[in-house]
């Protein structure tokens, strides 16, 4: 507890840059592959994931959020957690191996076989991080978290355009999914420089199973929920459709899973450290929620205005048709930015269970909506999709908070302002892009649209007392802190 803050805003900046390193690669990849690339080559990888994704989550086993949020982790305890993880991988490999036939059959789709049982090695290289990595959060030593993200990236980033380039097609993708996680691996391990011991159960570990299998679940039960929409459209609408659709959320979610990366990250080990002090875990989570609504909210706006340049200029003019897909998934963005960070609460509380009941009320929900707009294709999905997320949200938050130092009026307090300063900024905005935009090509009206979008919301929010002084302090303490 010592130093916390200091500690914190430092973790905090440290990751901000370094992840802005990450992001530039990810607008490359998404931008250069998008071109060289198909929707049918997108659709082909989305139909493995969908698949492998279920087990990706329980290869972690909830076990590196467990090892953050305890008080004290013993050298001990965390061996005999790498071993399970390490495990649990090679077994979620086998049966990614087992799975692969299956998929092929399910899709219709033959090159999966091959796709799938070249991806199941991906389980036992994050296995092997997974508790690495969770050292490196509890020192707070997000900066070389953050370096280590960006040199996999760039390592994957590079390997997935020299192959399509040379027109290997899907498999530029696949190579993504494989070499991200083995860099990284390498990455933590030679950071620690921790060597695990052999692996001893005890009265501990067993609770830090317990939390971690929670989580598990919780995240199973969302992922199963989420995807089901892709399940249903590459079974009957084919690759095309899924490729479209699946491109077109990956964008959407693009800033919100940045965000969460960069912030969420450091504010969950926070959160975890203060929860002992309800008045300073309050403190921390409001300049964080408020941090990541300033700048998701916006986003979410912008997206759904000016969508069609947006897909243009990302993708290229062979992926119009998800540009409609797109507008249709922006009010999204504005929902995970308000139910994400709540999630960070409630695991620093240990209130596990509560965020599995969450998960196990919404994901019936948004598996009728996907059903419901499935005869109508990836359109009927998307509005599905969105119309079940915004009439869920409200519900939901009310539902966190309760019981906890947060107040319902706290999220409304931080929702405000910069939500009215992004509907003036959107005003302004589209009513020049309706003047001049008939005059423009596609990336300069789109640069004319956010510069003066972005310059009106950052004025406005600036009027805000309460968005002023959280940003002068995180100013003030980024210049006291030592780099």
């Amino acid at each position: 507890m010592h130093d916390l803050r200091n500690k914190t805003i430092r973790a905090g900046f440290a990751n901000l840059s370094g992840r802005s390193v990450v992001v530039l690669l990810r607008i490359v990849s998404i931008v250069t592959l998008g071109r060289l690339l198909s929707p049918q080559d997108y659709g082909v990888v989305a139909m493995v994931t969908s698949f492998t994704g279920v087990l990706s989550l329980l290869s972690g086993f909830g076990l590196l959020q467990a090892a953050i949020q305890r008080d004290t982790m013993t050298e001990e305890r965390a061996s005999t957690l790498f071993w399970v993880n390490v495990m649990l991988g090679g077994i979620l490999g086998c049966v990614a191996l087992a799975l692969a036939p299956i998929a092929s059959a399910f899709y219709r789709e033959p090159e999966l076989v091959l796709a799938t049982s070249v991806t199941a090695i991906t389980f036992l290289f994050t296995g092997a991080g997974i508790q690495h990595s969770a050292l490196l959060a509890r020192q707070m030593r997000f900066g070389a978290l953050a370096l280590i993200d960006g040199i996999a990236c760039f390592t994957a980033t590079s390997l997935a355009i020299s192959m399509a380039l040379a027109g290997w097609g899907y498999w530029a993708l696949v190579s993504l999914i494989i070499t991200v996680p083995l860099i990284t691996t390498l990455g933590v391990w030679l950071a620690t420089a921790w060597i695990p011991k052999p692996p001893r159960l005890h009265d501990g570990t067993w609770s830090l199973l317990h939390f971690g299998g929670t989580v598990t679940l919780q995240g199973l039960v969302t992922y199963v929920a989420w995807n089901f929409d892709k399940l249903l459209l590459g079974r009957f609408w084919g690759a095309h459709a899924i490729g479209l659709y699946g491109r077109a959320q990956s964008l959407i979610m693009f800033p919100v899973d940045t965000l969460n990366a960069s912030v969420g990250e450091v504010a969950f080990a926070a959160l975890s450290r203060a929860r002992g002090d309800q008045q300073r875990l309050r403190r921390y989570f409001l300049k964080g929620y408020a941090l990541v609504i300033a700048l998701t909210v916006p986003l979410a706006i912008a997206c759904a205005l000016f969508s069609d340049d947006l897909i243009e200029v990302a993708l290229g003019a062979k992926w119009a048709d998800a540009a409609e897909i797109f507008r249709l998934l922006a009010p999204t963005i504005l929902v995970f930015s308000i139910a994400n960070p709540l999630g960070w609460l409630l695991n620093a509380l240990g209130l596990v269970r509560r965020s599995l009941k969450i998960a196990l009320a919404s994901a019936p929900l948004v598996i009728v909506g996907a059903t419901i707009g499935l005869p109508y294709g990836p359109r009927g999905i998307a509005i599905a999709y969105s119309a079940v997320m915004l009439l869920k949200v409200i519900p939901i938050t009310v539902w966190a908070v309760h019981g906890t130092p947060i107040r319902l009026s706290d999220i409304f307090g931080v929702l405000r302002a910069p939500l009215a300063s992004s509907l003036v900024a959107a005003g302004c905005a589209y009513a020049v892009h309706f003047l001049l935009g008939p005059m423009l090509a596609p990336l300069p009206r789109l640069s004319v649209d956010v510069v003066l979008f972005s310059a009106v919301y950052a004025g406005l929010l600036s009027l805000s007392t309460q968005q002023r002084s959280l940003y002068l302090d995180l100013l003030r303490w980024s210049k006291m802190v030592p780099v």
